[in-house]
């Protein structure tokens, strides 16, 4: 059989679930091709923002590789638009002149981010934010200290302000109302979100109105209309989107706003159909996901011939995704004849309120605490009268009646109650594949439903789906999760079960311990090939496939695909000699940028990937090493000049330093391990956010542990205080031992000690036979690491600077080939 022509104009989320929904009920009905104006596959637009914030990668917000397409016969054309629809002849023609013969069309085209008509506009640096393309121009302009403007205070705004403030910027927010995300948000709900950016360093100018982007060759400021300028880097536009209806007007269809469709998402063409955010249907537009979801299936039901299928509208609900903002939106909050239900938790941040007309919910917002979202958002599109609850109705479903059954509020809702707002997910969809897909986790649930799969606000919902459709049968996952999706053990059981049962391979790891991949993913292979590496020093070969780009070439890859290169200085310590090799390497390799770094070294910023080996070498050549910046592993010994220079010195903090970073260096661990020496307890080195510090007083050491700088700072604790250079060389051996047998894998010391205990620690160290035990078995490891091909030892580096003698030293440029 024939089977009939069906192309799709658009490979966005409104066009592709459409098929995936016509798939689920004719397969077999079209031959499909889709075009695709953006050089993708299918991807999860609404993730773009945890893509600008580093929290997700493209790759994971990729909804449907181009494998699929292929499993599933469609013929796929990327980074194509469709320039003319000929309906007379039935035919598309992209700008490439590809022309593809149509019996049914689909348009999906999306819409397009509105740009303020100011002065200034066009200037490179104002970009939208709708697209991968408008994430990428941002990531290139972001970096510490330069300034972006984000005009828009709506949802898309915010995220924007947010990412771009997580990579160091100096953000201003400008938003034309009074009220920050005033279509979605009150007064005092808008007062505390704007409380929270503002606290997150973000300034938000709120009743500013955008008079002219300032530049020539590109931004300089934005000059709003009170004469004020706010300088910027980059100029963000979110102020809104229209419908992007260039090709249906083209084509002579009907069009006002949008496309203009009926209930049956059929255009003025009965051969043409059109969903998501291109269309009007009934007088409105729509910029949710919810909606388009909505119009897929009834678009899918039509296309297969499923009579009765009709779109009548979506009522719409909004969730804020700013990273730890909980926000949740619906309805309306002015209409007349309403009343006000108000609960305000100063101590907790929390804000509640729902809006009823006649006894029935119109609107709710709930900040700080959205756990009843959902159930308040199905009252108010079931039309559910409420007087029977009103009394209680602010505090959740089964408030007043004793305990709160934590459950009640979703086994209240009916199947057809959406719980993934991201993917469409009814809870009906995800109680049916528990119940006859065997899911058992959330993990299960994601893998056959892409419920929770997304920004993953409704983990809680899934999980209470799970608890209550298993009943004692669901083990929630508590304390320890298994390491990855590949086994069910967890990292703690792995270390152990690799020790006890001699396992000495990764090969041999995945088989005893029943892996359920044939060969491991990104996450667990570099953890089993860390922990083999700690457990069999000298046995195990270190599995260079198994770990991180930044690793396996030595530097650290850039946002724009170059690298950075950090020699190790001894620490903090330097000689003419290395500085010239410095300079000739920068010279001789064009390297555009050489910074030093927080940790008392030389950044070569800009490498190329295939020039690594032979810089590597010519640092070799001068007595230069790898630092590590790029590793699980030691990173620095920071100091200060101590009794060497200063007057106030009381040790010799410098001297003291480069013990222990040629004692510890080369060290693979759990996650990068840094460490400090302060010669007096003015502490300039900032021994005590480092993850093993020394402060020098007048009668020794004092030791401090589990430090951390960065975006949670954690003061470190005191460990003890020695007399002797002997006693703190051992101290730090062996903490650093006990840090490599115990932590699981990305696992800093901070959040290891907070873990385990500091007592926990004092009493492996304090115990003087266990702690030299450790200091023994962490020397046995280094004779090994030290001398393995990837520490890239270089020879010269006895020379420059009376190292002990090392053997079998190889440089990295061998390693490399």
């Amino acid at each position: 059989m024939t089977k009939e022509r069906l192309v799709v104009i658009g490979n966005g989320m409104a066009g592709i679930r459409t098929v995936e929904e016509l798939l689920a009920r004719a397969p077999d009905r079209y031959a499909i091709t889709v075009f695709g104006a953006e050089p993708h596959p299918n991807y999860n637009r609404i993730m773009l923002s945890p893509v600008l914030a580093g929290e997700k990668t493209f790759d994971q917000i990729v909804l449907n590789d181009r494998a699929w397409y292929e499993d599933h016969g469609i013929t796929l054309h990327t980074g194509e638009r469709v320039e003319t629809v000929d309906r007379a002849a039935r035919t598309v023609t992209a700008v490439s002149g590809r022309s593809v013969a149509y019996d049914t069309l689909l348009i999906a085209t999306g819409s397009d981010p509105f740009i303020l008509p100011v002065p200034g506009r066009d200037l490179p640096g104002v970009v939208g934010f709708r697209d991968l393309a408008d994430v990428e121009a941002m990531l290139a302009t972001a970096k510490p200290g330069a300034h972006a403007v984000v005009i828009g205070g709506g949802l898309l705004g915010l995220e924007a302000a947010n990412g771009l403030r997580v990579h160091g910027m100096e953000v201003t927010v400008v938003h034309l109302m009074a009220t920050l995300m005033e279509r979605q948000l009150d007064e005092a709900a808008g007062w505390l979100l704007q409380r929270e950016l503002e606290g997150r360093g973000i300034r938000v100018l709120t009743g500013a109105t955008t008079e002219a982007i300032l530049g020539s060759d590109g931004v300089r400021a934005v000059k709003l209309a009170d004469g004020r300028e706010l300088p910027a880097d980059l100029v963000v536009m979110a102020v809104g989107i229209r419908p992007n209806t260039a090709l249906g007007r083209a084509a002579g269809l009907t069009v006002n706003r949008g496309i203009v469709v009926d209930d049956g998402m059929v255009t003025s063409d009965p051969a043409v159909f059109a969903v998501g955010e291109c269309v009007e249907h009934r007088g409105q537009t729509y910029g949710l996901v919810a909606p388009l979801w909505d119009m897929a299936r009834v678009c899918a039901d039509r296309l297969a011939g499923v009579a009765g299928s009709a779109y009548t509208g979506t009522v719409t609900a909004t969730r804020l995704k700013v990273t730890g903002v909980e926000v949740f939106s619906a309805g309306t909050f002015s209409a007349e004849g309403t009343e006000d239900i108000v609960l305000r938790d100063a101590a907790r941040g929390v804000y509640k309120r729902v809006v009823l007309k006649d006894d029935r919910v119109v609107g709710a917002v709930l900040y700080g605490d959205t756990a009843d979202g959902s159930r308040f958002f199905q009252l108010m599109k079931d039309g559910e009268d409420v007087a029977a609850v009103r009394d209680s109705l602010i505090f959740g479903q089964g408030a007043g009646a004793g305990a709160r059954d934590p459950f009640a509020a979703v086994a209240a809702l009916p199947d057809t109650a959406e719980i993934c707002g991201c993917n469409g997910v009814c809870k009906g969809t995800i109680v049916t594949a528990i119940r006859e897909k065997g899911c058992a986790s959330v993990d299960d649930v994601r893998t056959h439903t892409k419920a929770s799969a997304s920004c993953g606000t409704c983990t809680g919902l899934v999980e209470s789906l799970l608890a209550l459709t298993l009943g004692d049968g669901y083990v929630a996952e508590t304390g320890a999760k298994p390491m990855c999706k590949c086994t069910h053990h967890t990292h703690d059981d792995v270390r152990r079960l690799i020790v006890a049962r001699g396992l000495k391979s990764i090969p041999e790891v995945m088989q005893t311990l029943e892996w359920t991949t044939p060969e491991g993913c990104a996450s667990c292979r570099p953890a089993l090939n860390y922990y083999l590496l700690c457990a069999w020093p000298g046995e195990y070969a270190d599995d260079g496939q198994s770990r991180f780009v930044n690793e396996r070439v030595h530097a650290n890859i850039q946002k724009d695909g170059t690298f950075s290169v950090v020699p190790r200085m001894w620490g903090g310590l330097t000689n003419p000699r290395e500085l010239r090799a410095i300079a000739d390497v920068a010279d001789k390799f064009a390297i555009p940028t050489i910074k030093v770094t927080g940790g008392q070294r030389i950044d070569l910023l800009g490498a190329k990937k295939e020039d690594l080996p032979a810089i590597w070498a010519d640092l070799n050549a001068a007595g230069m090493v790898s630092g590590h910046a790029y590793g699980k592993a030691l990173r620095t010994v920071k100091t200060c000049v101590g009794s060497e220079w200063c007057r106030f010195g009381t040790q010799a903090s410098m001297a003291m330093g480069v013990k222990l970073e040629q004692m510890t260096w080369g060290t693979w661990t759990p996650h990068k391990f840094k460490m400090a020496v302060s010669g007096c307890p003015r502490n300039c080195a900032e021994a005590t956010i480092k993850d093993l510090g020394v402060i020098a007083v007048d009668s020794g050491w004092e030791i401090h542990v589990g430090g951390n700088g960065g975006i949670k700072v954690r003061v470190t604790d005191l460990l003890c205080k020695v007399e002797t250079e002997e006693e703190l060389l051992e101290y730090t051996g062996a903490f650093l031992q006990l840090y490599r047998e115990e932590a699981r894998y990305l696992e800093r010391t901070a959040p290891w000690i907070e873990r385990v205990g500091i007592d926990h620690v004092r009493d492996r160290l304090f115990d003087a036979a266990s702690r030299k035990s450790l200091h023994a078995r962490f020397l046995h490891s280094q004779v090994f690491m030290q001398d393995d091909p990837w520490a890239e030892r270089a020879a010269a580096a006895v020379d420059a600077h009376e190292f002990r003698p090392l053997a079998n030293l190889t440089r990295y440029a061998a390693a490399a080939e």
